[in-house]
């Protein structure tokens, strides 16, 4: 191979090299746009309500990909999880970092069960237990510290009762 072919084949490789790593770039750009949008939900419980701030995880790949590899969350932040339709929910804990409260949710807001305190990194199933339409994520202990139980309200539009 003359001199000039595989100068012009290694300029080849760096350019298509530095074309994926622009394009991982802005994919990993995208998916970090897309984790800053989030609506505002509310909690009713015996102590009043309590406003958060959620993302929303509603396509599989979101769902599947959930607060994995986030080190940290806002105290009045949360993922709220849609699955569409009312279905018994598992959920488990593997790659994620940040201890949380799951709360599952039915159709019409109502609080079903709440999976207080999980732990980091578990591949344990953590099951709705019953037919759900969400599961909302907090950090783990704000369940606690606003008083809900099964029965309260979470207020949002997935639900229709958040006018």
């Amino acid at each position: 191979m003359s001199a000039s072919l595989g100068a012009a084949l290694n300029a080849c490789r760096r350019a298509a090299l530095v074309w994926v790593l622009s394009l991982a770039m802005v994919a990993t750009l995208g998916a970090g746009a897309r984790a800053a949008e989030t609506e505002p939900l509310v909690v009713e419980t015996d102590s009043g309500s309590h406003a958060f701030d959620v993302e929303l995880a509603v396509t599989p790949s979101e769902r599947g990909r959930g607060l994995m590899y986030r080190q940290s969350m806002a105290d009045d932040a949360g993922m709220l999880f849609d699955f569409g339709v009312d279905d018994e929910a598992t959920m488990w804990m593997q790659n994620t970092y940040i201890p949380l409260d799951m709360i599952f949710i039915t159709a019409d807001g109502t609080v079903h069960r709440i999976a207080r305190d999980t732990t980091p990194f578990s591949t344990e199933i953590i099951s709705s237990k019953g037919p759900v339409r969400a599961v909302l994520e907090l950090n783990a202990g704000k369940a606690a510290e606003i008083g809900l139980k099964r029965g309260d309200t979470v207020r949002h539009r997935m639900f229709g009762n958040d006018g």
